[in-house]
């Protein structure tokens, strides 16, 4: 008889026992947290900032009498991107002639790669589409969107072209000019007889608007740059230690 009792004791043990064992079981087992899902990679900061920045681009020095074209492109060069320089730029900037890739770096930067992979040069932006950089023996160095500098590019050649005059400081005429717009779009110029030597040792033989400013171009291949003031009046830049205007007639 008693053993019959202990049996049954020891099955009734049993049977509660074993289902607070499993429900135990199953309840660690659903508070164990499973392997996370590895998420999808997502795009590098740095190929978004590099989408940003392909086309054309016009690299200058800060006085800008040196400029070329250079193309970023999409297309892969290694692990860096593609580039594209104008013909002139081996002549006007020597170093682009080493620079064969680009890529954006640290703190959005653009960095031109040397087929080692080591910048030649770096730039930062400062403003919209323009970037700032400076190189050992070539000082500062500019990069601006072909794109932006289309949008502020000031007044049209349309705009410019006619009846115009050099003028000292003082104001007084010393050459009148004639800037034309050809139906071919060549943008000649005319002088008149009797103007100073100034303007004739200069011998300016072509004009043009180059982000707002108006270039006349020798026929030995310089330079004279213009830019408006609040006057209307057309100031060479720099000024220099003989000021020159130009003023509509």
């Amino acid at each position: 008889m008693r053993f019959r009792v202990a049996l049954l004791a020891g099955m009734l043990f049993t049977a509660t026992l074993l289902p607070a064992l499993a429900g135990g079981a199953l309840a660690q087992s659903a508070a164990q947290p499973t392997p996370a899902q590895s998420a999808p990679a997502q795009p590098a900061a740095a190929e978004d900032g590099a989408k940003a920045v392909l086309g054309a681009w016009e690299m200058s020095n800060a006085d800008r009498d040196r400029t070329c074209t250079v193309t970023l492109r999409s297309d892969a060069a290694g692990s860096a991107h593609a580039l594209q320089w104008d013909e002139k730029c081996a002549a006007m900037f020597p170093f682009t002639k080493s620079a064969v890739a680009w890529v954006i770096g640290d703190k959005e930067a653009l960095r031109f790669l040397d087929s080692k992979g080591k910048a030649v040069l770096e730039v930062s932006e400062v403003e919209g589409g323009l970037y700032e950089g400076e190189r050992p023996g070539e000082g500062l160095l500019f990069l601006q969107s072909t794109a932006a500098e289309a949008a502020d590019s000031g007044k049209t050649a349309e705009q410019m072209a006619g009846e115009w005059a050099f003028a000292h400081a003082d104001g007084k005429p010393i050459c009148r000019i004639s800037l034309v717009k050809s139906v071919t779009n060549a943008l000649a110029m005319k002088i008149k007889p009797g103007c100073d030597s100034l303007i004739t040792d200069f011998a300016p033989v072509s004009w043009e608007m180059d982000r707002g400013q108006l270039v006349f171009t020798s026929k030995a291949g310089d330079a004279w740059r213009f830019e408006e003031d609040d006057a209307g009046a057309w100031q060479r830049i720099p000024r220099g230690t003989e000021p020159l205007q130009l003023m509509r007639r």
